[in-house]
């Protein structure tokens, strides 16, 4: 692992240990509001200032952080076993099967994916509790989020059916489930690790697109997606650059995750 990578790794566990102690480092309440200090200049009390509300800022970061970095794995998990089950049922059985899973992956594919989950978000109630738009954010994500991955997946079962391994385990017969289960399954795990993790940093984006539109994560719960929302006041964000400490964040999070990810790193 290189030096570059190392430090990428260091960051993204200084930022989720943040996170995850966001009630003990936090000034404040996420929502708790300072009605004698709104838009308040950073302090002692208040290390980022406080919104237009009153709200700490710097306590709403770290608990937006949290929301989106806890809860984006959550979503590329979902998205990953959807892909195992649609793209290896297809790969497995083939027939009718693959041409369905397969004809549904080239529908997804052929729509730009965040249009489609834009479309489906705002199709859904706005109007519900903070905790069920988180659950509605991220279920969608994943939800939406399969079919690329699917079709590798497809692609990957198909070629070790054939494989000599799988041949061999049915001449000594082997049954299909367990054939399925023991010998290919486990060749998946590289592909579908890998999926998992490059579908995080896709997860973080869509959650800040939705939510800089008012269809992610429900106020007062904060998210990244609901925190660049008050960078469309862009006198303010002139007189007051702290406040683009979310964009830096999230700039620096999914940067680190693509140094991380990239083969070349590695080398």
């Amino acid at each position: 692992m290189t030096i570059i990578r190392k430090a990428a790794l260091g960051i993204l566990l200084a930022v989720f240990s943040s996170c995850l102690l966001a009630e003990l480092l936090a000034p404040a309440p996420y929502a708790m509001q300072f009605r004698d200090q709104p838009n308040a200049s950073p302090s002692k009390s208040f290390p980022l200032g406080t919104d237009d509300l009153g709200r700490d800022r710097l306590s709403r970061l770290l608990h937006g952080t949290r929301v989106s970095l806890l809860l984006a794995p959550a979503a590329a998990l979902l998205s990953t076993l959807v892909a195992a089950l649609a793209g290896g049922l297809a790969g497995y059985l083939g027939g009718w099967w693959e041409r369905l899973t397969l004809g549904a992956t080239d529908l997804l594919l052929s729509l730009p994916w965040l249009f489609l989950l834009l479309t489906v978000r705002a199709m859904l109630p706005l109007d519900v509790a903070p905790l069920l738009s988180v659950a509605v954010t991220f279920a969608l994500l994943g939800l939406l989020g399969w079919a690329a991955p699917a079709r590798i997946v497809c692609v990957g079962i198909r070629s070790l059916r054939k494989s000599d391994f799988a041949l061999q385990a049915q001449a000594y017969g082997c049954r299909k489930l367990r054939l399925a289960w023991v010998h290919l399954l486990p060749n998946l795990k590289p592909i579908l690790l890998a999926q998992f993790w490059v579908s995080i940093p896709v997860f973080i984006l869509g959650e800040a697109n939705l939510g800089l539109l008012g269809l992610g994560v429900a106020e007062p719960l904060p998210s990244w997606g609901n925190l660049l929302r008050e960078l469309e006041n862009y006198p303010a964000v002139i007189a007051n650059p702290w406040m683009l400490a979310p964009v830096g964040l999230l700039v620096l999070v999914v940067s680190c995750f693509q140094v991380i990810l990239n083969k070349e790193g590695a080398a």
